[in-house]
């Protein structure tokens, strides 16, 4: 199959706000895959250089307590900033209801951590996977878009290397990408002086109704997305994700503190409380980079981020169906046992950038279901299944009645429907229950 021309190669863009991105190609539309597929690319357009001096010098300011967590631009509209897939899709809501409602289902997909260095091969392992999933023959079954848990781009989340991380490797998905910001998304590398999170506002938080292809895009059409800032409520019919923005530190994920302030914390509340006073009866997801719990892996729980998140959610009396979440690198499924409710907190950071094992060489695997070591008084935690030898990513089902969320692993190639691995939560009972499609 003959390539379509890329144009010239991506160049970084001054640090602006997005509105004012030079050499952005202004358009009347979104757009999101290429007209025709492509086949993948045997090496990057930009060479990705080691980063493991740069990582030596970050490595000793965290043994002496010098980094963290770094502040950020306001997102529009707060308290409770939010984003509409209408919107994103430039379509009425009442056009999008009746596609849904038609479907009777919502389908979208989710994976984090996919920003590879080394070469583009696993990255596109799982994009081609993605991809393969809108050539399902029911409509109903096709995803409407892309949720993306964060570390879209390493290391730093550089401007230089959107093309190579973002761009191309989704060149031919169809559908809008939506993006939390990952702790490598805001880094900033030490010694430079690029505001943290500007290449990710350039490519993700451009203010409606503009929607233009930024010169990162190197020639390729897709067209920035229009997220209020790296908090925000994104909603669809059926489905309601709040997402949060967990910072730049390795470990821990933080959402609030003396550094950057409460304005996260606010924004839940509000959040949570609109979802009570509209008796909002649809899926409820929460995510952010950071996991709030992990399973013997490189990185380790956000144990005040939950903390902070639980309060949230018991003062407002709402709790979500589920909790989706990356960073790890690899897949884990735990059941949090919240009094009678069963609630699954999913890690998906095996999108394309590298795999971790949850135990190091010459351990025995760990065999689940396993509960957690948590501390005394808190709620049980179960971890239900893993994936440490694969890169994969979650299709996610909403019916009017259940949330459905599939794992599956890009290894099994375009071919396979069938996931590793699966949850269904009673949307009214928020229970673990068997998938009826209903």
């Amino acid at each position: 199959m003959a390539r379509s021309p890329r144009g010239r190669k991506p160049k970084a863009p001054p640090a602006t706000h997005p509105v004012d991105n030079v050499g952005a190609t202004e358009l009347d539309r979104p757009v999101f895959g290429q007209p025709a597929p492509t086949p993948d690319p045997a090496q990057f357009e930009v060479k990705h250089p080691s980063d493991g001096p740069i990582y030596k010098q970050i490595d000793a300011l965290n043994q002496a307590h010098k980094l963290a967590p770094l502040p950020f631009p306001a997102p529009r509209g707060l308290p409770e900033p939010r984003l509409s897939l209408a919107d994103v899709l430039n379509i009425q809501q009442t056009d999008l209801e009746n596609q849904i409602k038609a479907n009777k289902q919502l389908v979208f997909h989710s994976t984090g951590d996919t920003g590879n260095t080394r070469g583009p091969t696993d990255q596109n392992l799982v994009a081609d996977k993605l991809v393969s999933d809108f050539s399902d023959y029911d409509p109903q079954d096709r995803p409407l878009f892309f949720f993306h848990l964060g570390d879209v781009i390493y290391s730093f989340g550089e401007a230089q290397y959107y093309y190579d991380q973002f761009y191309e490797p989704y060149r031919n998905y169809p559908a809008p990408i939506i993006a939390l910001a990952g702790n490598h998304d805001g880094m900033v590398a030490p010694g430079t002086k690029v505001a943290t999170l500007a290449a990710f506002l350039e490519n993700f938080c451009v203010a409606p109704p503009h929607f233009h292809v930024t010169p990162e895009a190197g020639g390729l059409s897709r067209t920035a997305q229009i997220q209020p800032g790296v908090f925000f409520t994104f909603e669809a019919p059926m489905v309601r994700i709040l997402a949060l923005y967990s910072n730049t530190l390795e470990d821990p994920g933080v959402i609030a503190d003396s550094d950057i302030g409460d304005s996260q914390i606010k924004y839940l509340e509000a959040a949570l409380k609109r979802v009570k006073s509209e008796s909002f009866d649809g899926a409820l997801i929460l995510a952010h980079h950071h996991p709030a719990y992990t399973a013997g892996s490189q990185h380790g729980w956000s144990a005040d981020m939950l903390g902070q998140i639980d309060k949230a959610c018991n003062d407002a009396g709402v709790w979500p169906h589920a909790v989706l979440s990356a960073h790890a690198h690899n897949y884990q499924r735990f059941t949090r046992l919240h009094g009678k409710t069963q609630i699954p907190y999913i890690i998906c950071g095996n999108g394309g950038h590298g795999l971790a094992k949850l135990r190091q060489k010459g351990i025995s695997a760990l065999r689940t279901p396993q509960p957690l070591d948590v501390p005394q008084g808190s709620d049980k935690v179960i971890l239900e299944n893993y994936d440490d030898e694969d890169f994969g990513y979650l299709r996610l089902v909403v019916t009017a009645t259940q949330l459905r969320i599939e794992y599956h692993p890009a290894s099994d190639g375009t071919g396979a429907k069938t996931p590793d691995d699966f949850v269904t939560v009673d949307l009214a009972k928020r229970q673990l229950v068997h998938f009826t499609g209903e």
